[in-house]
């Protein structure tokens, strides 16, 4: 048997950035807490659905930034005896249940909104716009200070609750002007159920790549086929296989493979290449390539260059 090598391309951890990710996500925190009780008290006091449904969201944006300031501060802690990789998944969890909420309150909002066209109530016109374009300010505030940071998949679905309060101020700002010009209240529940809908086909797509990232799936941006040719594209690589590239968090992306080479002694020269592509053409850092140098048994596995291609004799 021949002897196998396990090596690993060097990788760097930004911790530094994952720091400041999360001191941008506390300052959204407070500034969304600082405002949701005083919408939710004009919410009810107006009777405006375009209004409570503002707050509730910006309720649950709270809970939604605790959540991704929490998940940044564990992607943080280094590798351990128990989680090699250390914690950088939290990210990817905290964007998902982010996204569920989303999807939860969007349900929420359009059960309350039918439930209001079907029986329609008088709202303060002019106190909605009033709190409304407070809190329009306050939601630009907070996503211009996210958009700031590090965007991850944490942080961007942190953004996408911000965004989703953003538009349903714009909601009731048009709702309240409606409102005091024609009297017509169904506006109201009206354009609750559209900023519900734009909410949600970002949630819905936001959500397959969380997912995608969960499901080791190769990371949207890059190309497997090309990560292969440009590996058995090196001088003294016969083969490759075994190919797997996959997402550990946003930002760090995983390759293993299988190299064929055709004499073992020209294994340093290869795997300093392999890195250098890598990083160079494809973005990935973190390396773990096994030489070979006799000839595997058939895989079902896809394999470079493919078998047919190569030459028989």
């Amino acid at each position: 048997m021949a002897a196998h090598k396990h090596d690993h391309a060097g990788h760097t951890h930004f911790h530094g950035a994952h720091a400041g990710g999360s001191r941008t996500l506390l300052v959204a925190l407070l500034l969304t807490l600082a405002f949701a009780g005083i919408e939710a008290a004009a919410g009810l006091w107006s009777g405006s659905l375009a209004l409570l449904s503002d707050a509730a969201h910006m309720v649950a944006d709270s809970s939604a930034l605790g959540l991704a300031a929490a998940a940044a501060w564990l992607a943080r802690r280094p590798p351990s005896m128990r989680h090699s990789y250390g914690l950088v998944r939290a990210e990817v969890l905290a964007a998902l249940l982010n996204s569920l909420l989303v999807l939860v309150l969007v349900g929420f909002i359009v059960h309350e909104a039918l439930e209001r066209i079907g029986s329609p109530r008088d709202v303060a016109g002019g106190a909605v716009i009033g709190v409304a374009v407070i809190g329009l300010a306050v939601n630009l505030t907070v996503a211009w200070v996210l958009s700031r940071g590090a965007h991850s998949l944490n942080s961007r679905a942190a953004l996408l609750h911000v965004l989703g309060d953003a538009l349903g101020s714009v909601a009731a700002i048009a709702a309240g002007i409606v409102v005091v010009t024609t009297g017509w209240t169904p506006i109201d529940p009206l354009l609750s159920i559209l900023v519900a809908v734009l909410i949600l086909v970002s949630a819905l797509r936001l959500l397959r790549e969380v997912v995608h990232v969960l499901m080791e799936g190769v990371p949207l941006d890059v190309e497997l086929e090309a990560v292969g040719r440009d590996l058995a594209a090196l001088d003294g690589v016969l083969r490759v296989h075994d190919l797997h590239v996959w997402t550990l968090s946003t930002g760090t992306v995983a390759l293993s493979a299988h190299l064929e080479l055709r004499d073992l002694a020209d294994w340093p020269g290869i795997l300093a290449a392999a890195r250098r592509d890598m990083d160079a053409r494809h973005g990935i850092r973190h390396v773990t390539l096994q030489p070979e140098t006799l000839a595997a048994l058939p895989l079902q596995r896809a394999e470079w260059p493919p078998r047919e291609s190569r030459p028989h004799g």
